[in-house]
């Protein structure tokens, strides 16, 4: 197994026996303990997977999500919380976010889930990494994504989503579809997390998000991909 893995968490003990778990499994990790050195340790060494904490000295788990993001860091994002409410994990997944685990977590979990990450970005290198209609283009491989030559700023997780649209164009593609492919695990999100991510996405590639021509709603049965409309 390999990858790199940014661990950000201030409570020495969970971050310790994190940080030991991933090396054992041949992952290469850095540990931060405040959302400052965060932001500068993400944007500098641009791991492939960042295990964030929410509650963090200085700058929290919210804060640093979006810099990163705003930033153009593309990694998958696993947030760490004691928070359950949905709109707390809803926030979250605004602010730049791929998933969320709720604090006290099973470690053998969260160890299952990053090795699905490493497994599904492994198999996306053997797909079609590119991607190009009318105004719009990304590299799924290098997630880069343009729009009329302006960079789009996509998350890991809306890359994969637009991965699994592009690949399944003209097709009506039902919520448990998306949740299945894209988040694959054996408890899912909320379809509501489905809806989220189409928004967000709409509100970057579409030329009119209130209106959307490209990422159309099936009533009663999910969403559809119209390229043609780029």
């Amino acid at each position: 197994m390999s990858g790199t893995i940014v661990v950000v968490e201030d409570e020495e003990s969970i971050a310790l026996g994190l940080k030991d778990s991933l090396e054992i499994e041949g992952y290469a990790v850095q540990h931060v303990a405040n959302g400052q050195d965060a932001v500068e340790s993400i944007v500098r060494t641009l791991p492939d997977l960042v295990v964030l904490d929410l509650m963090l000295p200085v700058k929290d788990g919210y804060q640093v999500c979006r810099e990163v993001r705003q930033k153009g860091v593309s990694a998958y994002i696993i947030m760490l919380t004691a928070k359950k409410e949905e709109m707390d994990k809803i926030m979250g997944f605004n602010a730049g976010a791929d998933d969320y685990m709720v604090k006290p977590f099973s470690l053998m979990e969260l160890l299952a889930k990053i090795k699905a990450v490493f497994k599904r970005l492994r198999k996306d290198e053997e797909k079609n990494d590119i991607f190009r209609k009318g105004a719009l283009y990304v590299d799924f491989k290098k997630y880069e994504a343009q729009k009329n030559d302006e960079t789009i700023e996509l998350s890991a997780k809306e890359f994969e989503i637009l991965r699994y649209f592009t690949s399944h164009a003209g097709e009506v593609v039902s919520r448990d579809d998306l949740l299945n492919a894209v988040w694959g695990y054996d408890v899912y999100p909320t379809t509501r997390t489905v809806d989220n991510f189409i928004v967000r996405i709409r509100q970057k590639i579409e030329n009119n998000p209130e209106n959307p021509q490209v990422f159309i709603s099936i009533r009663g049965a999910g969403y559809k991909f119209c390229p043609e409309a780029l």
